[in-house]
C-alpha cells in the first residue's frame, strides 16, 4: 500500500483509509454494530494489509474499538482521524481531553469539525478554532480540519488558514454530495494548491457505486488534488477486494507517468 503525504501537516497515511462510521451516528455505525471484538479484528486485518490511515469519530462510537486496535498493531503505526460537533469552545476542549482518553493517546492525529453547513463557520465558529489551535500549540493535536456537508462551507474552507486537512465527498456519479463533481475538484484543486490535506469520503456512493468500484477509485485515483481517501470496508472480503484494486490502480498510474 502505497504511503502519501497529507498536504502540509507532516503525516503519512496509506492512500486507503478504512472508515468506521458507515450509517454511522448517535453512537453507533456498521463497524461498531458488528461487534466490538470483531470490530477490532476488522481495523488490525486492515492493518495488516497496509492500512495504516484510520477514520473514525465521537458519533460512530468507535473510540473504544480503535484504542484496542491500537494496542495490538501499535500506536505509532496508525494515524487516526477523529471529528468533534463541538460548537462552543468549551466543548470542544472537554472533546479533545475526552477522546485523548477514549482512543488511549496523548495526541490526536487528525481532529476535524464535523458536519459543517454555515458557509460562514469561521466567523460564527470562531471561539472553538482559537482554542483547538490553542490545543494543537499545547501538543495534543497533530492537526486540524474540517468536513463539510455544504457546499458554501466546503468553499469557504478552502480559503481558510486555519484548516489542515479536509474530508471531502466525491465520486464520479456526484452521489450524497452538494455539488457536480467538476465543481468539488475544482475546490479541492485550490485546496492542494494551498497545503492542505484532502482526503476523499463517499468514493463509493456509501454503496450506491459498489456495484463496479473499480470505475469509482479510478476516478478518484486520478484526481491529483487528492491525497488519500476512505471506505468502511465491513468484512476482511471487502478489505482485500479494495486494497488488491487500489494496488493495481497505483501500478498503473505509476507506469503511466
Amino acid at each position: 500500500m502505497k504511503t502519501v503525504s497529507l498536504g502540509n501537516t507532516g503525516l503519512a497515511v496509506s492512500r486507503l483509509s478504512i472508515g468506521t462510521g458507515t450509517s454511522g451516528w448517535n453512537g453507533e455505525s456498521n463497524q461498531t454494530r458488528l461487534g466490538f471484538d470483531a470490530c477490532v479484528r476488522l481495523l488490525c486485518q486492515a492493518f495488516d494489509a497496509g492500512i495504516t490511515f484510520w477514520d473514525s469519530a465521537d458519533q460512530y462510537g468507535s473510540h473504544p474499538h480503535v484504542r484496542a486496535a491500537l494496542q495490538i498493531v501499535g500506536r505509532d503505526n496508525v494515524v487516526v482521524t477523529t471529528k468533534t460537533c463541538a460548537r462552543e469552545a468549551a466543548q470542544a476542549v472537554s472533546d479533545v481531553e475526552r477522546y485523548r482518553r477514549e482512543l488511549g493517546v496523548d495526541t490526536l492525529d487528525v481532529l476535524l469539525l464535523h458536519c459543517l453547513l454555515d458557509p460562514e463557520w469561521p466567523t460564527t465558529y470562531a471561539p472553538v478554532l482559537e482554542v483547538l489551535a490553542e490545543e494543537r500549540d499545547r501538543g495534543r493535536i497533530r492537526a486540524l480540519g474540517v468536513s463539510c456537508h455544504n457546499f458554501g462551507a466546503f468553499q469557504t474552507a478552502a480559503e481558510c488558514d486555519w484548516v489542515e486537512v479536509v474530508l471531502a465527498r466525491i465520486n464520479p456519479a456526484g452521489v450524497r454530495m452538494d455539488a457536480e463533481p467538476a465543481e468539488v475538484v475544482r475546490v479541492m484543486e485550490r485546496m492542494h494548491a494551498r497545503g492542505q490535506g484532502v482526503y476523499g469520503m463517499k468514493v463509493l456512493g456509501q454503496g450506491d457505486l459498489s456495484a463496479d468500484p473499480e470505475a469509482a477509485l479510478r476516478y478518484v485515483m486520478g484526481l491529483s488534488c487528492v491525497d488519500a481517501f476512505t471506505i468502511g470496508m465491513e468484512s476482511v472480503d471487502e478489505i482485500r477486494r479494495n486494497v488488491a484494486l487500489v494496488e493495481r490502480i497505483e501500478a498503473e498510474l505509476a507506469v503511466r507517468v
